[in-house]
């Protein structure tokens, strides 16, 4: 994988790979806040992550989806530099003609099985999930992978 990364104006980036283009931009007054952080952006890939693996695994089943949100709630550690990231919570809610423990083995599959950016992320910090199925809880967990 290469990844190229060009300077804009201010604090504003580009990352691009491939024919695909990402901005980012610190928040004001360093930046304009005119895309997400860096810190966002690793975040909103382990979310990507995750969803296309329980995208997958619920078409491989023949789930009618009609909705489906991954919310992250992100802790840091406060008051030293770098503020890095202490723990992550992320609540998956899927909507539709679902089986719930499907939707349960989906889940648990990419946070122990599938998912590299939680696979990556979780040896930094821990990741905790709760899925929602039509607005039910049905099953939490944590991201643990195999060494």
């Amino acid at each position: 994988m290469q990844l190229e990364l060009q300077w804009k104006e201010l604090m504003a980036f580009e990352a691009k790979a491939g024919a695909n283009t990402v901005s980012m931009d610190a928040k004001t007054p360093i930046g304009r806040s005119s895309a997400q952080t860096p810190k966002e952006l690793v975040i909103a890939g382990l979310c990507g992550c995750t969803a296309m693996d329980v995208i997958a695994l619920m078409r491989k089943h023949k789930q009618k989806v009609t909705s489906f949100t991954v919310k992250a709630d992100v802790s840091v550690v406060e008051k030293v530099h770098p503020a890095v990231f202490s723990a992550v919570k992320l609540d998956f809610f899927l909507e539709g003609e679902v089986e719930p423990q499907r939707a349960l083995e989906a889940v648990q599959l990419s946070q122990t099985q599938y998912c590299g950016v939680s696979a990556m992320l979780a040896k930094a910090f821990p990741i905790t999930w709760e899925l929602f199925v039509n607005g039910e809880s049905v099953g939490q967990g944590k991201a643990e992978f195999a060494s």
